[in-house]
């Protein structure tokens, strides 16, 4: 335990660090987590963020920035990534060290270059208090929740869900509206996402739903990807999806993609594809033992 939370210290202040020196250097501000900033000083103004079609994220989001708001906002994206980066860490660890190579791929990078939520809803799978983070960030959220959901998880989204009505009862409805600047594209619906769908073929596999879900989400950019990482379980699956991955790494470094679909394309073919390859090529699960019946014998069920 010492050990694990030595590491998840170390990847924290390390991502985290990272984080702030980038945006300093480039006077991006908190980046993308401005909007979840500006969210919460609204939501304390007791006015409504929807006043600009840039804001996109539900009122949810506004609470995590609410620790924020009076940080200088190079520090706060810093600090949001570096707790999202130890609890991520924190949580791989639980099954094996060598599932810290998940920080190795490309859209963990793409995620820090921009402050994004994608590592802390990653990082939710492991603690169910945490999986009201799925509700900052809905479209990554969504799969990760539907395939991790537990009893004191749903109470906690129940209860921010609950609270954020009681703070400004109308947000959803505002929120909707804004869906229409939402630039997107859907990974199963870009050439060739539709071979996605052969996670159907493991139907009871989390991995294959949580592909298979993730890829029916709306997302913007590389970066929405990386919880696609919670499917590669092995070294050897790791690594591989990781190698993968730095495919649309290099072809961002040397193309400005014209459109969302042109991103989904090399999303689905350097991330979703190999996930699927991982989900498909692992073995069946074994066999299930019939309960003991006719004198003690134990019989075979004859399902998968």
């Amino acid at each position: 335990m010492r050990s694990r939370i030595a590491i998840s210290v170390v990847i924290g202040v390390s991502s985290g660090a990272f984080c702030w020196f980038l945006l300093t250097r480039v006077h991006q501000g908190a980046a993308d987590f401005t909007w979840t900033i500006r969210a919460a000083r609204y939501l304390l103004a007791r006015r409504n963020p929807y006043d600009t079609p840039l804001e996109q994220y539900p009122l949810t989001a506004a609470f995590f920035g609410l620790p924020f708001v009076r940080m200088l906002p190079e520090l706060a994206a810093g600090l949001f990534m570096g707790i999202s980066s130890a609890l991520l860490a924190f949580g791989l660890m639980r099954n094996g060290y060598h599932r810290l190579l998940v920080f190795l791929a490309y859209p963990y990078w793409a995620a820090i270059l921009t402050a994004q939520w994608s590592p802390l809803v990653a990082a939710s799978a492991f603690f169910p208090l945490l999986l009201v983070a799925t509700m900052a960030k809905p479209q990554i959220g969504l799969p990760v929740f539907l395939t991790h959901m537990s009893r004191r998880g749903v109470l906690a989204c129940m209860t921010l869900g609950v609270l954020s009505l009681v703070v400004m009862p109308k947000w959803p409805i505002l929120w909707l509206h804004q869906f229409g600047y939402y630039e997107h594209f859907i990974p199963i619906f870009v050439f060739p996402g539709p071979l996605i769908l052969l996670a159907l073929i493991r139907y009871r596999d989390r991995d294959a739903l949580l592909l298979l879900l993730t890829a029916l989400m709306p997302q913007r950019w590389f970066f929405d990807a990386f919880i696609l990482w919670l499917i590669p379980k092995s070294r050897r699956e790791i690594l591989a999806t990781v190698f993968f991955s730095w495919g649309a790494g290099i072809w961002r470094w040397y193309h400005i993609p014209h459109s969302f679909t042109q991103v989904g394309r090399w999303a689905v073919l350097y991330m979703y594809l190999p996930m699927l390859v991982v989900v498909l090529s692992r073995p069946r699960a074994p066999k299930r033992l019939a309960p003991l019946r006719n004198g003690g014998r134990r019989s075979f069920n004859k399902g998968p």
